[in-house]
């Protein structure tokens, strides 16, 4: 079992940055792929970014290509996500997910990630 756990949101303007953070504990040699993905009210989640646990590999929503960065420290056990220029439609909960499987293409679909962190809300305002 992998356990995640989220930090790092808040309320900012549109136009400012935000890092969240997503700490992850047990099994975490068995993590292939690490994702975030976010929820806004009445929608479905959606997939943000995920990269590679071991590697360097990348993947963006195009809503957040360019603007958003994920990165993870090993030596930590945790994964990052850099948010710049944020606007009101990022306002979502934020959630971190875990994957111990690989595949290709990488997977954006949130149901093949079997561990999950609480979740954090970001809030833009306009």
């Amino acid at each position: 079992q992998v356990q995640l756990v989220e930090s790092g949101g808040g309320l900012v303007q549109a136009g400012d940055s935000l890092r969240l953070s997503c700490a992850a504990s047990g099994r975490t040699n068995s993590i292939y792929a690490m994702g975030w993905f976010r929820q806004a009210p009445g929608k479905e989640r959606e997939f943000v970014a995920r990269i590679r646990w071991g590697g360097v590999s990348t993947t963006y929503a195009d809503s957040v290509k360019g603007r958003f960065t994920i990165s993870r420290d090993n030596t930590k056990n945790t994964g990052y996500l850099q948010m710049n220029t944020l606007k009101p439609e990022d306002t979502a909960v934020y959630y971190c997910a875990a994957r111990p499987l690989g595949g290709w293409p990488p997977v954006v679909v949130d149901t093949e990630y079997p561990y999950w962190g609480q979740g954090t809300q970001v809030t833009v305002s306009s």
